[in-house]
């Protein structure tokens, strides 16, 4: 089985270089040509969220945000756990469901549609009757209570506690044990997992604790692959390694590139430098994950923090969203969407902003010095350009509240006098010649189009 797995590495490896002459992109791309856009449960419910609670935000999103592109419904980690908890995950006495051959199903005391054996289908159906996808969350490898109970493995001979190990075990949440990739019934696990979870019709499944485990990663690959339904894999938590960006780019249409992000000016701050590394990465059907937007209503039963609208300023909201915009990072939404106030629905409703995220490429970071920072990116089938700039800078008596950000129009590659648009207030600024400047507050940023006059 080690020398099949090693040949099947290979395999995809050749196949997604598509600089090799007469190379073919992964099919698994194509599901992911942009980059995803939805809600996902975590910020606002933790490991604790209802089915009702995902309806209401799947009737949110189908009235006020699908028309601006935003079609994922993620219900995020534990709904396999009738007792779980917000804070602490509730890892004394866990009540698990799962059927006879170790594979996780919905807890029926929070999600009562997966009655009578049904999982997650009747949920998705809802999802999708609303012109929406559904995502679930995964964890990495085999539950500890399957290996427990020694389940059997559908399609292998072999049984859970054949193809387990406790070394690298999550050091946050011990649902799971590794499978280790060599061993009869490693692989079958796995293919039996998501053949059950595309028959509930799953469109985007986040496995976590996955960012540092290649094996795995390959294995739910081809897993996900083979079932024959279109999945949206995105890898989870924080902890990629720029040096293992290609092996990403492989796998996965999505990976995180930091712990989990919250509403602090701190974690947006750290979110700069990590950007500009993970750039290169970015490309159609494979997206560096910044992680999501702790916007809005978030903290309701969340795993960190209280009840609480996001601490982020208006300012520093604009320039997360700004930031995420010009990176193509996924956007996944964390608040509550029925408890958005209006400033809240304008971050997600902006479509020249989103088309930032959405149709650029060649996405950069321009320069970065003495925390004023400038990215640029490329408007396919135009000579415009996008930038935005950035004053990352704390207010002090000597810098003072605001500060002069410039970029040159050479340095974004355009020639000649141009015009500026920005984004965020849907308004022509007026032209320039030779150099941009903005005055911008601390914590603040600017988003712009350019476009030559000639």
């Amino acid at each position: 089985m080690k020398t099949s797995r090693a040949v099947l590495s290979i395999l995809v490896t050749l196949t997604a270089f598509v600089g090799n002459a007469g190379a073919q992109e992964p099919e698994f791309w194509s599901w992911a040509q942009t980059p995803p856009m939805g809600w996902n449960s975590w910020d606002s419910f933790g490991p604790t969220v209802t089915e009702a609670e995902v309806r209401a935000n799947a009737d949110y999103m189908a009235d006020n945000l699908a028309s601006h592109g935003w079609e994922y419904v993620v219900v995020d980690i534990r709904w396999y756990v009738e007792n779980t908890s917000a804070g602490d995950y509730n890892q004394d006495d866990p009540r698990y469901v799962m059927d006879e051959y170790g594979r996780l199903l919905p807890a029926l005391n929070r999600f009562p549609s997966a009655a009578d054996g049904r999982g997650f289908t009747t949920l998705a159906d809802y999802v999708h009757s609303k012109g929406l996808k559904f995502g679930i969350h995964l964890m990495r490898g085999v539950p500890v209570e399957a290996v427990n109970r020694n389940t059997a493995i559908l399609g292998s001979e072999a049984h859970a506690a054949d193809i387990y190990t406790t070394d690298r075990q999550c050091r946050w949440l011990a649902d799971m044990y590794t499978v280790l990739e060599d061993r009869e019934g490693a692989q079958e696990y796995y293919n039996s997992v998501f053949d059950l979870i595309a028959s509930w019709g799953v469109d985007y499944v986040k496995v976590d604790d996955l960012s540092r485990s290649p094996a795995e990663i390959e294995m739910i690959r081809q897993a996900i692959d083979r079932t024959g339904r279109p999945m949206v894999l995105s890898v989870s938590p924080g902890g990629a390694r720029v040096e293992d960006g290609d092996h990403f780019v492989n796998h996965a249409n999505l990976w995180r590139i930091s712990g989990d992000f919250w509403d602090s000016w701190d974690a947006v701050e750290r979110q700069f430098p990590r950007t500009a590394s993970w750039a290169p990465f970015i490309g159609a059907g494979h997206w560096p994950d910044a992680d999501m937007l702790p916007l809005g209503h978030i903290g309701i039963r969340a795993h960190r923090g209280d009840d609480r609208m996001s601490l982020l300023t208006h300012t520093e909201q604009i320039t997360l969203m700004s930031l995420w915009s010009i990176f193509r990072s996924p956007l996944m939404f964390g608040g509550d969407l029925p408890g958005n106030d209006a400033f809240t629905l304008s971050l997600l409703t902006n479509d020249e902003v989103l088309a930032v995220n959405q149709h650029s490429t060649r996405n950069r970071q321009v320069s970065s010095a003495d925390g004023l920072v400038v990215w640029a990116a490329d408007i396919p089938n135009s000579a415009d350009k996008y930038v935005a700039m950035f004053n990352t800078n704390t207010p002090d008596t000597d810098l003072g509240e605001t500060q002069n950000v410039s970029v040159s129009l050479a340095e974004l590659g355009v020639v000649g006098e141009s015009t500026v648009r920005d984004l965020w207030e849907g308004q022509d600024l007026g032209s320039v010649s030779t150099t941009i400047v903005a005055d911008i507050p601390a914590h603040g940023s600017v988003l712009y189009r350019v476009s030559p006059r000639y």
